[in-house]
């Protein structure tokens, strides 16, 4: 996958806070995940 310098350049202008809420809502969905994984196993 080839990206492009102007997505460079924005990711590089991004701000860990602006992407921490991003995380934090990928971690507990991927956590709801697992919980019914394992709740059916």
């Amino acid at each position: 996958m080839s990206t492009s310098a102007h997505h460079n350049e924005c990711v590089d202008k991004m701000t860990f806070a602006s992407a921490y809420p991003h995380y934090v809502t990928k971690v507990e969905k991927k956590a709801r995940k697992m919980e019914k994984i394992m709740r059916v196993t």
